[in-house]
C-alpha cells in the first residue's frame, strides 16, 4: 500500500495522472489545424507523456458542442469570436481567449485548372465556373473569404460560382479533388505536401479581410491543468516557429 501511495504521488507531481488512469485530453480544434496539429500533439506526448485526442470541425460547430456539454478540455478556434463566446458562457477558465496564431487566406488552383498563372482576376473570368469556400456562417475563413471578395469588388461576379463547404478543410478537399476549379482556402491547407505538389496558390491581399486571429480557451469542465500545459506548449517559441512554417503566423 505504501508503494502504491508513493507511485500515485509521483504521478501527480509529474503531471502524468491522466495517463496513469488511461485518460486523454480532448481537444476541439478548428478545421484549418487539421494538417498541422497532429504532429504537434505527438511531440507534446513525447515530452510530457500526456496523450491528446483531437476533434476537427468548424469553429461554430465546436463552440455549439461545448455549450451543449461536449467533453472537451481545450478549444482551439479559428477566430477569437467563437472562443470568446465560450468564455462569455462561463465555460472557460479565463474571461478572454488567448490568441495563439494568425491565419492567412489564399486562392488555390490545381495544375490542370483553367487559369495559369493563377490570379485574383481569374475569379471573374468565364473559364472559372466554380470556387470552393468555407461556410461563412460557421467558419472564420469563410467569413474572411466573403470579406475579401467584397473588399475587392468581386463578390457580385463570384458569388454565383461559389461551392460552399462546411469548413475550411472540406473546402480544400473540394478544390483538390476537382469538385471546384479554384478555392479560397487556408494557407495551412495550401502548404501540405500533397496540395503543393498538385497545384499553386497566391495569398489574398491581407488588407482585404479582417485579421484571422485564432483564439484558445481552457475549459472548466475538463482537465484544466493538463489542458493549460498543452496550451502553454502551443504558445512556446519552437511551436510558434513550426506553425509559421506550416502557414500560421504568430498573432499580432
Amino acid at each position: 500500500m505504501h508503494k502504491t501511495k508513493l507511485l500515485l504521488l509521483g504521478l501527480v507531481s509529474s503531471g502524468l495522472m491522466s495517463v496513469a488512469y488511461g485518460q486523454s485530453l480532448q481537444v476541439a480544434a478548428a478545421a484549418d489545424l487539421t494538417p498541422v496539429l497532429p504532429p504537434l500533439l505527438a511531440q507534446f506526448k513525447a515530452q510530457t507523456g500526456i496523450d491528446a485526442k483531437v476533434s476537427f470541425a468548424s469553429s461554430a460547430a465546436l463552440a455549439t458542442q461545448i455549450e451543449n456539454g461536449g467533453p472537451f478540455d481545450l478549444f482551439l478556434s479559428a477566430d477569437m469570436g467563437f472562443a470568446q463566446k465560450v468564455a462569455d458562457a462561463g465555460l472557460a477558465t479565463t474571461v478572454k481567449p488567448v490568441a495563439y496564431a494568425q491565419g492567412t487566406l489564399v486562392l488555390w488552383e490545381r495544375k490542370d485548372g483553367p487559369i495559369h498563372p493563377i490570379s485574383i482576376e481569374a475569379l471573374t473570368t468565364p473559364a472559372v465556373q466554380s470556387v470552393a469556400i468555407a461556410n461563412p456562417e460557421h467558419a472564420p475563413y469563410g467569413r474572411a473569404a466573403m470579406a475579401s471578395l467584397t473588399s475587392l469588388h468581386l463578390a457580385d461576379k463570384v458569388e454565383p460560382k461559389l461551392r460552399t463547404a462546411e469548413n475550411i478543410a472540406q473546402a480544400a478537399q473540394f478544390v483538390e479533388s476537382g469538385n471546384a476549379q479554384l478555392g479560397l482556402i487556408s494557407l495551412t491547407s495550401a502548404r501540405t505536401s500533397r496540395m503543393e505538389s498538385e497545384g499553386s496558390y497566391i495569398e489574398m491581399p491581407a488588407a482585404s479581410y479582417p485579421a484571422i486571429l485564432q483564439g484558445a480557451v481552457v475549459l472548466k469542465k475538463g482537465d484544466a491543468r493538463d489542458a493549460q500545459r498543452l496550451l502553454d506548449f502551443l504558445l512556446s517559441k519552437p511551436v510558434e516557429d513550426a506553425l509559421a512554417e506550416r502557414g500560421l503566423k504568430a498573432p499580432r
